[in-house]
């Protein structure tokens, strides 16, 4: 697992929590800015998924 993969599940994490309590305080500016960084999140992770396959293909 490299950086991009940690910090990506991280920041999905984060951003699923920070929904979460916009949506319990009522605030649609919070749950707005949970979603984007869940798929800031999912998106960095996406960028470690692909540099671990180029690693393996690199090992081969």
């Amino acid at each position: 697992m490299n950086k991009d993969q940690v910090k990506g599940t991280i920041k999905d994490a984060a951003g699923k929590v920070q929904e979460a309590a916009g949506k319990v305080i009522g605030s649609n500016e919070q749950q707005f800015k949970g979603v984007k960084k869940q798929v800031e999140g999912q998106a960095q992770k996406t960028v470690g998924d692909v540099k671990e396959v180029v690693k393996d293909i690199g090992k081969k």
